[in-house]
């Protein structure tokens, strides 16, 4: 028990240093397309998730929570009113405390969902499909973070949103599909494809020292 505690423990501490490192660099945690940033920040989410339970997970998610509103509040561009309460929304002086359910409520889920996911397929595909099991809770993680986000942008900031990218109102919600088909659809694949193969040496890793230590 106390060999399975160290290990989460190193384990956290590596996710999240990871996340810190990703998150300071430019162009490499939050990376700039369009007035959004893509992300691989939910990555050693989904993975942690997995590893560690969802407690732990979810730990992990509201780091990138909050790694997120201090990079949309230090690195500020067109849509950081949407993550960040100190970034005046689009036509007024002030910002909104709501931006911090955009930016902090998906993340917190990413790192529950996957591991959820991951622990059905494994009962329905049974663990010789362990690597499909471990790609299905990595895109899940990612249709998680996107899904989420983007449709709280548009419950709670429709019409900033709408003036930002030049559309009407009855225009928005196409123009949000638009970005999770283009962007949150092959970010939930790349994230599916690195959980199935790093959180598999993780868990080998994990199951072997619990098994040499019983």
């Amino acid at each position: 028990m106390k060999n399975k505690k160290t290990f989460q423990i190193v384990l956290t501490a590596f996710f999240l240093g990871i996340m810190i490192l990703m998150s300071a660099v430019p162009f490499l945690g939050f990376i700039p397309i369009g007035p959004l940033n893509a992300t691989i920040l939910h990555i050693p989410v989904i993975i942690g998730s997995i590893v560690l339970g969802p407690r732990l997970g979810a730990f992990l998610g509201t780091s990138f929570g909050v790694m997120s509103v201090i990079n949309a509040t230090t690195r500020p561009s067109a849509l950081s009113f949407v993550f960040s309460p100190f970034i005046p929304i689009i036509g007024t002086d002030q910002g909104s405390w709501l931006a911090l359910i955009v930016a902090l409520v998906p993340r917190i889920l990413v790192g529950i969902v996957p591991y959820y996911v991951y622990k059905l397929c494994r009962h329905l595909l049974k663990e010789k499909a362990d690597g499909l099991s471990l790609f299905v809770a990595g895109v899940a993680g990612g249709l998680t973070n996107t899904l989420l986000v983007m449709n709280l942008i548009y419950f709670i900031f429709k019409d900033a949103y709408g003036e930002l990218i030049k559309k009407g109102a009855n225009q928005v919600y196409g123009a949000i599909l638009l970005v999770i088909g283009t962007q949150g659809v092959p970010e939930a694949i790349v994230a599916g494809v690195l959980t199935a193969a790093i959180a598999s040496i993780l868990l080998r890793l994990n199951r072997k020292n619990n098994t040499e230590h019983l």
